[in-house]
């Protein structure tokens, strides 16, 4: 299939599950072509079978806002005019979704059919779907997806209780490459700690955009309660508007010499298996790939259980789930697991277990291709 791709490039979520589709997707033979401002972070230029477009975006003085979901469709419908796209696969609701729609629109008075899967990440259903100002759009562009899937069963039971649609929506998880996220040797994984921390020191580690949801300032609060009962260091991956609130905490609390600011990091694979527990205490999260990946990597996440995380994350078993701002408790679960040896090591190999035989890309690839044949079939039929 030639596969057009459309998503937010940037350090979240929507932008590197659809990355990571678009390169196993490559990988299994299909051409793919994404469309957007940006070239994805998470693409290096060079994966065989993956071509980039990007969306120029004029700046007239009449616009006050130039108007970019216009311009994405007028790309998407060149793109699909000029290589003959089977269909394209857009990530998070708006404007994606309504770009696609009337790309689809436009091919459609040249008789070219294009259908589209539109694929809901989270906040664009919880956060920008439910302002009132957008919801009926956002609604709209559900309905006139020829597919639609949702990254977990809450978010797909969110979807129909809100809004109300009448498209199907269907669960398609997210995923992680096992092969690529994976525990590294004791010999690799010494040599790669010793950038961060000393022997004997454990590693906490926190991996997202540092948007308020994410509770990063919470991260800081549970890792000066962890630090005070045992030797730890605290990894923190990404970057965005609570960034400086953590710095300005750990300062305040005198630990910034035990925690690493690392900021954007395309090779997350290489750093999560040097840690010994994620955090993860956000206020929302519709699956939770960050811990996910980390499981895959032997890694057990303390997490928030909300949103489909206890869909990922069964407490006790594979990881801990408390309630949002219980920075004691999840500190206090965090020392007493970092304390035995046993359990961490059955919680850990717990973890590595459920991203092998849930969640590798192996598993839900084929899941997606199956879902376009039956979205082309129907396209067909009808």
């Amino acid at each position: 299939m030639k596969i057009g791709i459309t998503c937010y490039p940037t350090y979240g979520g929507s932008g590197v599950v659809a990355t990571e589709l678009g390169i196993e997707l490559a990988a299994a033979g299909h051409q793919v072509h994404f469309i957007t401002y940006s070239q994805p972070f998470r693409l290096t230029g060079r994966e065989h079978g993956i071509y980039y477009h990007e969306v120029p975006v004029s700046n007239y003085p009449l616009f006050e806002y130039p108007p970019y979901d216009l311009a994405l469709a007028t790309r998407l419908s060149e793109v699909a005019a000029y290589y003959k796209l089977d269909l394209l696969h857009v990530h998070y609701a708006i404007p994606h979704s309504i770009s696609a729609y009337l790309a689809r629109q436009m091919l459609a008075e040249r008789n070219h059919r294009l259908p589209f899967v539109t694929t809901l990440h989270g906040t664009d259903i919880t956060l920008v779907g439910m302002d009132h100002s957008y919801l009926p759009i956002t609604r709209f562009g559900i309905d006139q997806s020829d597919g639609v899937t949702a990254i977990s069963n809450y978010l797909r039971e969110k979807t129909v209780q809100e809004f109300r649609v009448k498209r199907e929506v269907e669960v398609i998880p997210n995923f992680v490459n096992c092969d690529v996220y994976t525990p590294l040797s004791d010999e690799a994984r010494r040599e790669g700690r010793a950038q961060f921390a000393q022997t004997g020191e454990k590693i906490l580690l926190h991996l997202s955009n540092f948007r308020p949801v994410k509770r990063a300032v919470d991260v800081v609060d549970i890792f000066a309660r962890v630090a005070q009962a045992i030797p730890a260091r605290l990894l923190l991956i990404g970057d965005g508007p609570d960034r400086s609130q953590a710095e300005w905490l750990a300062r305040r609390l005198k630990i910034q010499d035990r925690i690493h600011f690392l900021g954007k990091q395309a090779g997350v694979s290489d750093l999560l298996p040097l840690a010994d527990l994620m955090l993860m205490p956000s206020e929302l999260e519709s699956f939770g790939l960050a811990a996910l990946e980390s499981m895959a990597c032997c890694v057990p996440a303390i997490a928030t259980a909300v949103g489909g995380v206890p869909e990922l994350i069964e407490d006790g078993v594979n990881g801990r789930l408390f309630a949002i701002g219980d920075i004691d408790g999840m500190a206090q679960a965090a020392i007493e697991l970092l304390g035995d040896n046993a359990r961490y090591a059955a919680m850990a190999a717990a973890a590595r277990q459920t991203a092998q035989k849930r969640y590798c890309a192996s598993k839900i690839i084929p899941q997606y291709e199956a879902y376009y044949e039956r979205v082309l079939n129907r396209g067909a039929a009808s």
